[in-house]
């Protein structure tokens, strides 16, 4: 009788037990409100103060203020501001590991660990510029992730991209997996097998990576882009020279994937890309990270950098021997100009009304910290002229637009996908902010803390 007794009093111990945590998870199936908030929702108007987000299932479902919160968990944010989580419209995912990026490195692990980086460090979706491997595709880590599936920011991808043989890209870099064609006539065949893994845009590699290339004859990338589009896929362009983007948009292409960097854009060429809406994607922090590493930056001590490195890249950037290296280089001028001329470019282009999208080519070296490279764009955007709204346009609705995916991701309006950037200071008044994580939030649920809250 004692043992009846006592099992029932266990038994219904347990079940009060169980109550609260039942009801915790009712409430939150029933929703989240994200409540007093500053609201920078991604379109360009001025933020919104004192505001709530309300959250059901993986979508926005209201924003306002006194919403009802009848059986809502209610997270007060204080005026802590929300955003739209980024989006980088050119990155390069899994060949980075340590000091080196190498084909070898190259695995499941990797490229999980590396999206999960962009995720802590506020970065939804990522567009892979054509460095992929068949890995990605048989492996189902891009659909998987593609579907809200595994962990870490969304996948998208230019597959396997277009090259020049025995030229750029360079095969030193875990970039061999792409197509290198002799002729126009192989493309046809090239493009059609490239289909096959389902691209969302094709990557062509131009320029000379400052004369130690043979650049992409302009038969080669003209047939690419005809072949691209007959296929309905657009073409992102590697370029650097003026004269190589003129003949690029007026061949058709879609994305100048990189900064002109030589010279002044021209207006002739301006008012094409406007007329043909060519995208430009400027990646100023490539430019600043090929000569930056000669002194100590501002940040090369901030955790939020070095959190984002590679383990001994902290090491080697800032040795005497890598420093006196990059200073002693033949390339150190002229990459401070190219930078400073990558500066002058985005201001006149965006001022001309050229779409631009942020994008940082981050994972495709060592000294291009994924995650930290995002931030730091924007930074060097606003540097260039922009206003820190226009910056954070570039990185939110302008991308989302550019990768197609702006009718649930790029800003904040009701039935988009809640995927959010909650900061402890308004980016706004010092577009450094942006690095104040408190919350990253993927398809309705809080996934990180940031990059420095493990």
């Amino acid at each position: 009788m004692k043992k009846i007794i006592m099992t029932g009093i266990l038994m219904m111990a347990t079940i009060l037990l169980m109550l609260p945590f039942k009801s915790m998870a009712q409430i939150q199936d029933r929703g989240t409100l994200l409540k007093d908030v500053i609201l920078i929702d991604g379109n360009g108007g001025k933020p919104i103060e004192h505001i709530d987000v309300l959250i059901q299932g993986d979508s926005i479902a209201a924003i306002g203020k006194k919403l009802n919160t009848t059986g809502v968990l209610v997270i007060d944010l204080k005026g802590k501001t929300v955003m739209p989580a980024l989006i980088s419209a050119h990155m390069h995912l899994g060949t980075l590991k340590g000091t080196n990026t190498k084909a070898e490195n190259y695995t499941r692990e990797n490229i999980l660990a590396q999206l999960k980086k962009y995720e802590d460090y506020g970065v939804g979706n990522v567009m892979i510029m054509g460095t992929d491997r068949p890995l990605l595709f048989q492996s189902g880590i891009r659909d998987s992730s593609m579907n809200g599936l595994l962990p870490g920011a969304r996948i998208h991808t230019a597959g396997y991209g277009f090259g020049v043989p025995k030229g750029a890209p360079p095969v030193e870099f875990g970039m061999d997996n792409v197509f290198r064609p002799n002729s126009a006539s192989q493309i046809p065949a090239e493009m059609d097998s490239l289909l096959q893994v389902h691209p969302d845009m094709v990557k062509i590699w131009v320029d000379d990576f400052g004369g130690k290339y043979k650049k992409m004859d302009p038969a080669i990338y003209k047939a690419i882009i005809t072949e691209a589009h007959q296929r309905n896929l657009r073409v992102a362009a590697h370029a650097y020279y003026v004269a190589d983007a003129r003949q690029l948009v007026a061949g058709g292409l879609d994305i100048i994937g990189h900064s002109i960097r030589d010279s002044v854009i021209d207006d002739a060429l301006i008012g094409q890309m406007i007329a043909k809406h060519v995208v430009y994607i400027p990646t100023l922090s490539l430019d600043e990270f090929a000569y930056i590493y000669t002194r100590k930056p501002e940040w090369i001590n901030d955790p939020f950098f070095k959190a984002s490195l590679e383990p001994g890249v902290y090491e080697m950037i800032t040795s005497e021997k890598y420093q006196n290296d990059l200073k002693n280089s033949p390339s150190y001028v002229k990459n401070v100009k190219a930078f400073e001329m990558a500066l002058k470019n985005l201001k006149k282009l965006y001022d001309a009304g050229v779409l631009v999208a942020m994008g940082t080519d981050s994972g495709a070296t060592p000294i291009r910290a994924q995650g930290f490279s995002e931030h730091l764009e924007l930074e060097l955007m606003v540097q260039a002229g922009l206003t820190p709204m226009q910056a954070l346009m570039t990185a939110t609705k302008n991308a989302a637009e550019v990768l197609r995916i702006d009718k649930k991701f790029g800003t904040v309006a009701k039935g988009k996908t809640a995927d959010l950037l909650i900061l402890e200071s308004n980016p706004l008044t010092d577009i450094r902010n942006t690095r104040s994580i408190y919350s990253v939030y993927k398809s309705g649920k809080e996934v990180s803390k940031g990059p420095l809250k493990k």
